[in-house]
Parts: C-alpha cells; sequence; structure tokens
C-alpha cells in the first residue's frame, strides 16, 4: 500500500510538471481571461485622446485602439469588451451615457473619471496664457473643488457602477504628474507653475484613491509609470501644448497609454 502512494504522488508530480512544460497552465489562465465581461469607461484618458488613430464610428469622443482598454482586450481578448470612455466626460456623462453595457454578470470595469470636474483644461489654458501668479490661485481653485465637491461626485458614480454590476472588479486609473521638475525644458512656464500642477495632480489622485477605497475597488497608480516620462523629461509621453491639436495638449501618447497605463491596469485588473 505505501509503495503504490508513493508511485501515485511520484505520477501525480511527473504530470504537473508535464503541464507546466507545456504549458497547459498557460492557457487556462487564457481561458479565465476570456471568460472576463469588460467595460471601459471614463474620460479621454481612457478613450485615448493624444494617441492618434482615432476611431471614426467614435466620433468627438476619440476612442482609439490604441488606449489601454483596447490594449488590455486585445492581449486577452475577453468574452465581451464594452468601450464607452469618451473625451471631455465628466462624472455627469458617464452616469448619463456610458453604463448601459454593464449588467449583472460584468467581471471588470475601467475608469478615469474627475479631472474634467476639477477643471484641469482650464487650469492648463490659464497657466500658459496667463501670469503666475493667476496660474497657482487657479490650480488652488481647483484643489478647492476637489475636497468640497468632488467626491460626492465620484460616490455617485462609483455607487451607480457597484449597484449594476455587483460582482465586477472595478479598477479607477488615476492621472499622471504632467512636469519633470528641473528638467530639460528652457522655455514655457516657470518652476513654480509647474510644480503648482504636479500638486494638483497629485492632490486628485488622493481624493480619487480615497472614494476608491471606501467604495472597496481598486486604485491603480500611474505616476510610477510615467516618471522618467514627464513633460521636460527629454523622454515624454505626454503632449506638451499641441498647436495642430490643441485637444492633445497634456494627454497621453500612444506610449503613455501602452507604456503609463496599461502595466498598472494589467497588474490590477
Amino acid at each position: 500500500m505505501k509503495l503504490s502512494r508513493i508511485a501515485a504522488f511520484s505520477s501525480s508530480l511527473l504530470l504537473g510538471a508535464v503541464l507546466a512544460l507545456t504549458g497547459t497552465g498557460h492557457a487556462q489562465a487564457a481561458q479565465s481571461a476570456a471568460a472576463v465581461d469588460y467595460v471601459a469607461l471614463g474620460d479621454s484618458y481612457s478613450s485615448g485622446l493624444g494617441a492618434g488613430a482615432y476611431l471614426s464610428s467614435s466620433g468627438s469622443c476619440k476612442r482609439t485602439n490604441r488606449a489601454y482598454p483596447a490594449l488590455w482586450a486585445s492581449a486577452n481578448s475577453p468574452a465581451s469588451f464594452a468601450f464607452t470612455a469618451c473625451s471631455g466626460a465628466r462624472t455627469g456623462d458617464v452616469l448619463a451615457s456610458q453604463l448601459a453595457p454593464l449588467h449583472a454578470g460584468t467581471d471588470l470595469v475601467s475608469l478615469t473619471i474627475g479631472g474634467n470636474d476639477a477643471g484641469f483644461a482650464d487650469v492648463m489654458t490659464t497657466c500658459v496664457l496667463q501670469s503666475e501668479s493667476t496660474c497657482i490661485a487657479r490650480v488652488e481653485e481647483a484643489k478647492r473643488f476637489v475636497d468640497s465637491t468632488l467626491p460626492s461626485r465620484l460616490d455617485s458614480v462609483y455607487s451607480t457602477i457597484r449597484s449594476k454590476s455587483p460582482s465586477a472588479r472595478v479598477v479607477v486609473l488615476g492621472y499622471p504628474r504632467f512636469y519633470k521638475l528641473n528638467g530639460s525644458c528652457i522655455a514655457g512656464l516657470t518652476e513654480r507653475e509647474r510644480a503648482a500642477i504636479n500638486g494638483g495632480a497629485d492632490h486628485l489622485n488622493a481624493a480619487i484613491a480615497k472614494r476608491v477605497a471606501d467604495h472597496g475597488f481598486t486604485f491603480a497608480d500611474v505616476v510610477p509609470t510615467f516618471t522618467g516620462h514627464e513633460i521636460c523629461s527629454g523622454a515624454s509621453w505626454l503632449h506638451s501644448v499641441n498647436w495642430l491639436n490643441i485637444g492633445e495638449s497634456y494627454h497621453p501618447t500612444a506610449s503613455g497609454q501602452s507604456g503609463g497605463y496599461l502595466p498598472p491596469f494589467r497588474s490590477a485588473a
């Protein structure tokens, strides 16, 4: 009896080794990913504005297959993929027009939202066109909005997502810092302005992360992956002011989507 048990145990070990060598474990992981119903929501940082090759069917939403949700879907072949993120979206737009694909069987949701509510496009316009003191004051105004008004708006979005998809894994991604301080830029904004803008991004990320944690979702921080690839780094994954396509200014390039956003999402998903 003891010998037969030893033989059976050895056979089990051998089978496990064979499965590992033949890649069966990888196949099972792929099958698991293929069973996922995935919905990608959010603003321009999720639609892929700045990465180019926009899908004509997406119109002004500027969705692209170079955006991190589409890259993840291409690599993992989920059972279904709904891509409703839209450039310019605020929390109210997500609630009004992006949630239709969510259902009780949705397994995975990704989202970036909050930057437009906080007025960061106007912040950047102010900082580019007006004085240093006006720029810094506008950043502080945005931070006050983040403290006073944004949390309840995020709560509305997160609660609605959970009510529609009670079992989904929800990954909320943050925003990058725009500037490498004391970097290679020799013109443009002052270092005080750049530091204030980075501080505004950190403030926004912290507020989002707090609401995400309170709802039991996962926050994926993109600041580490963009470090070394900010504007003024010499290897930027973000557009600075793009006068040919002003809407792409301060948005991730295709490299920013694949190198800055995709890895944190892949780890969290």
